[in-house]
């Protein structure tokens, strides 16, 4: 498969919305191994950018760096447009970026409501008599889990009880609720069944819908193609392709992702067409 078999090829590049978070030529090493090599992306508000790759891609490096566990060894890491240097993942956090881990990123033997409100819940009464409000931390929890396709869920059950599924949807929902404006997801399916495959694809059009910057990592080009609005494609480290929509489509993107050969050809046809590609 050539670039020019990829539906629609590149296409024009279309002004949109100031990216939330970017990548500029940002390399990490691990000893004399380059994880990430002078790899640029952007990620905007309102789009779901899902990054594919074989193991070893530097999928998680990528994560790791927009969560502020890992700081470039060259480049640079953008925040509406101006660098940032986040020293721990608190900073990413209180700069409103969310990470959702492939571990789920919530307590199993609290209850949902707990998950939910932890650090930040709803109080009533006056101090030295303030106390946690258990009503309205209820209510709260049930009415954002409705929103991202959960309702129904007994907020005093354990999180242990719900499926992989409504366990990485309830982390979610309390990202979005506590005013994230950017959402990082590792791997949202993996091991996953369908009906938490489809719980956690709600969720993620829930945070799409809401505004948010979503970046999903996965190594599944079907499920990216379903929820995925652009793809970024890496191979050893490095950008091996940047894709929308209406460039490619399920069947192409897993045919892209099964050979470098063919992510080689397409990244030197779209870098010939359009010279300007690789310093987006």
């Amino acid at each position: 498969m050539s670039a020019d078999d990829v539906p629609g090829g590149p296409g024009p590049v279309v002004p949109g919305p100031p990216p939330v978070l970017a990548l500029g030529q940002v390399t990490v090493r691990h000893g004399s191994v380059a994880a990430l090599s002078r790899v640029s992306a952007e990620f905007a508000p309102g789009t779901i950018t899902c990054v594919l790759g074989e193991n070893g891609s530097g999928k998680s490096t990528l994560v790791s760096v927009l969560s502020g566990l890992t700081r470039p060894d060259e480049g640079s890491l953008l925040l509406d447009g101006r660098p940032a240097r986040f020293r721990s993942a608190r900073d990413a956090r209180a700069a409103g970026i969310a990470t959702v881990w492939n571990d789920l990123s919530v307590a199993p033997l609290m209850s949902v409501w707990r998950n939910f409100c932890l650090g930040a819940e709803p109080t009533a009464g006056m101090w030295p008599l303030r106390r946690v409000d258990l009503a309205a931390a209820r209510e709260l929890t049930a009415r954002e889990l409705a929103k991202v396709g959960m309702a129904g869920v007994d907020p005093d059950q354990p999180a242990s009880g719900l499926r992989p599924g409504e366990r990485q949807s309830l982390a979610i929902a309390r990202a979005l609720h506590f005013g994230s404006r950017a959402l990082l997801v590792d791997e949202p399916i993996a091991p996953r069944s369908v009906a938490g495959a489809t719980q956690a694809g709600q969720a993620l059009l829930a945070a799409r819908a809401r505004g948010l910057a979503v970046v999903v990592v996965t190594a599944n080009p079907r499920y990216a193609h379903l929820i995925g609005d652009r793809f970024l494609l890496l191979a050893g480290g490095q950008v091996a392709g940047r894709l929308t929509r209406e460039d490619v489509d399920a069947d192409s993107l897993t045919r892209l992702m099964a050979g470098d050969d063919e992510l080689t050809a397409l990244t030197d046809e779209i870098e010939r067409t359009h010279p300007d590609w690789n310093a987006r």
